[in-house]
């Protein structure tokens, strides 16, 4: 069970226009000093909230969004829960695939309790190993 977890509000993290559309250069210059930083937090489990995000973020964004954060692959080696609200919960399934597919342990949630119940529970639970 992680002892310590993490918000990071998408709000603060992710960077637009001032029309709203989603600013990849400025978000991957905060993706690398967040995973930098989080180098120091290595037994924080992290939750993504963004529920009050107003960006527009494309699938295409979303994808290079993933790409960008596995550049700092090194840095974090955490579960990481994204929650939104359930109209954008396949945009963040779809970002949480991405993620997973470049090594992270990423899923997406439209529950603040759901996150929590997922990042506390032991990883070989997820992955029907601890028998």
């Amino acid at each position: 069970m992680p002892s310590h977890i993490k918000i990071i509000h998408a709000h603060e993290l992710i960077k637009a226009s001032p029309d709203g559309q989603f600013d990849l250069e400025k978000s991957g210059k905060l993706i690398e000093r967040i995973s930098i930083a989080s180098d120091s937090m290595k037994d924080y489990e992290i939750i993504v909230d963004t529920r009050r995000m107003r960006t527009i973020m494309s699938i295409t964004d979303l994808y290079y969004l993933a790409a960008e954060l596995a550049k700092f692959r090194k840095h974090s080696l955490k579960k990481i829960a994204i929650i939104c609200q359930i109209p954008r919960l396949d945009y963040a399934a779809f970002f949480a695939v991405c993620s997973q597919n470049r090594g992270f342990n990423v899923n997406a949630f439209s529950s603040y309790e759901n996150a929590m119940e997922w990042l506390i529970e032991p990883i070989c639970l997820k992955m029907k190993m601890c028998e």
